[in-house]
């Protein structure tokens, strides 16, 4: 990342801009990610988006299995504009790679629903390492591959007669409840590096401001780089 590059575009967008973007990198982590297993109501899929970027959540992994993923803008409100969206779609088994490489990156595969060896919401320790919240499929929920590869299980606990919430009211529930867990715990490493905050703020100010690219290339032109 080129720390004078950044400072440039920073100078075309208004300070009130440069203030919000600084305000919510600082708050942004990546030590909570959330998976979602093959959604096919582009509504929840979008709810879910709008719920990770009210409470923080850069990195969502997509996995698209037997359905496609399609963002309802009227419900995600732009919201995944501003996120990392990774999908999963080339594979032979998408669930498998996604998990293999979230394994890769240090996360615990945690799936969100109700199992033998679970735990409910209020008892989950988030500082035992980065977390991978995997969501399933509406109807059928979370495949069998990824049970099988789960580290741990999480549930909400009910108390009425529906067995379950939407997915997206899950996701917004669990979701409170953890990242305020996160922030109030003490010694946590949960916020983006430098170098991480510097590249997201660089891919927000190049999606808010006209032409970039061409204020780029002027930009290596009279610093002499290409």
């Amino acid at each position: 990342m080129d720390k004078d590059l950044l400072n440039h575009l920073s100078e075309y967008i208004t300070p009130r801009r440069n203030e919000l973007f600084e305000r919510t990198l600082a708050m942004r982590t990546k030590y909570i990610t959330i998976v979602l297993e093959d959604i096919f109501q582009p509504q929840n899929a979008s709810a879910v988006l709008r719920t990770c970027d009210c409470f923080g959540i850069q990195d969502v992994h997509i996995i698209e299995n037997r359905n496609e993923f399609q963002d309802d803008s009227e419900v995600s409100l732009g919201s995944s504009k501003w996120l990392n969206l990774h999908k999963y779609n080339e594979a032979g088994n998408n669930s498998i790679e996604t998990i293999k490489k979230l394994k890769e990156q240090g996360y615990r595969i945690v799936a969100t629903t109700p199992h033998t060896n679970d735990q409910e919401l209020q008892d989950f320790d988030i500082s035992k390492g980065k977390t991978a919240l995997v969501f399933g499929s509406e109807l059928p929920g979370i495949t069998d591959n990824i049970l099988n590869e789960a580290d741990e299980f999480l549930k909400i606990p009910m108390y009425g007669f529906t067995e379950s919430f939407n997915i997206s009211v899950s996701a917004a529930v669990i979701l409170h409840h953890l990242t305020l867990k996160m922030r109030q715990t003490e010694g946590l490493k949960w916020q983006l590096s430098e170098d991480e905050r510097d590249a997201l703020k660089m891919d927000w100010i190049r999606k808010t401001i006209k032409r970039s690219e061409l204020i780029e290339k002027r930009f290596w032109e009279e610093h002499g780089k290409k």
